[in-house]
């Protein structure tokens, strides 16, 4: 055995001694951290998460249609700024209006009739009384009357429902805001619920992260956070968390890195911009929330 083997094994030999010696007295050894402790710790510099520009509710309406037909005209383009009520394009609705006018023309010929059946039921009343005529013809008289009052009431509701259906001809804006996207076209045929526009007020806009699920314990409501984009690699915003959901939830964003796993479960945080940002809707964004104080 050369010297150098020997001094090796002799300080093998000493390092078990001394471990020997201080079991012994009671001592503990000292021990390196687990590795799992230590990847538990959340960042000093905060939670990474991915996230996607999106409108709060209520501020992205996808338009449809609301009954099936031609459409006639399509008035405004993506990009056009439109207010509520506005009118987006509209259905051919020419055999409508014509059944709609025969309608109306229906309540005036029964107003007309009843008209002249309280006119009837006047001079029969009068002519009861002076007992010129039955009180059976008073009677009849008055039925007269109440089916007139009838008809018309009939009438004005065919009226009011070729209204409600002429209205869903029309296809406008329900929210103030920009058309984010145009489906349809002129001359194209739409079934009842198709998607023709969506319409999105662009100044209320947030954004929508999703943390690991590892790392929810590390997020509070109000933290700071840092958004970045890929299409500004020299610019960041100021944010600020402001809901946590109560439970975890599937990815619903695809991870930019396709090494990471697509079925993972996140926490999905609202995040709100502090700052003017030219970040568009849909845009995918980076988060760096700032760590939950200890």
């Amino acid at each position: 055995m050369t010297k150098r083997k020997a001094f090796g094994f002799g300080l093998v030999a000493l390092a078990a001694v001394a471990g020997t010696v201080l079991q012994a007295r009671g001592l503990p050894r000292l021990a390196a951290p687990p590795a799992e402790a230590v990847a538990q710790t959340p960042s000093a510099t905060g939670v990474a998460a991915e996230g996607r520009v999106v409108a709060y509710p209520g501020a992205e309406v996808r338009v449809g249609a609301e009954r099936g037909g031609r459409l006639v005209r399509v008035l405004v383009e993506e990009g056009a700024a439109v207010r509520k009520g506005q009118l987006l394009a509209e259905i051919e609705s020419d055999e409508l209006r014509a059944v709609l006018a025969e309608a109306r023309a229906r309540v005036a010929e029964a107003d007309a009739e009843a008209r002249l059946a309280d006119a009837s039921l006047a001079r029969r009343r009068q002519l009861t009384e002076e007992r010129i005529l039955a009180v059976n013809d008073l009677d009849q008289a008055t039925r007269d009357v109440e089916t007139a009052r009838a008809r018309v009431e009939t009438a004005r509701a065919s009226v009011s429902r070729y209204e409600a259906v002429l209205a869903k001809s029309r296809i406008t804006a329900p929210i103030t805001g920009t058309v984010v996207a145009r489906r349809v076209d002129a001359g194209q045929m739409v079934d009842t619920g198709d998607h023709a526009f969506t319409v999105a007020d662009l100044d209320r806009l947030r954004v929508e992260g999703e943390a690991h699920e590892a790392d929810a314990e590390a997020v509070a409501l109000g933290a700071d956070v840092t958004i970045t984009a890929d299409g500004y690699p020299d610019h960041s915003w100021r944010g600020r968390v402001e809901e946590i959901p109560d439970s975890v939830t599937l990815r619903r964003i695809k991870p930019q890195d396709p090494s990471r796993p697509t079925d993972a479960r996140v926490l999905a945080v609202k995040v709100a911009f502090a700052e003017p940002a030219p970040l568009k809707l849909g845009t995918t964004v980076d988060l760096r929330i700032a760590p939950a104080a200890r």
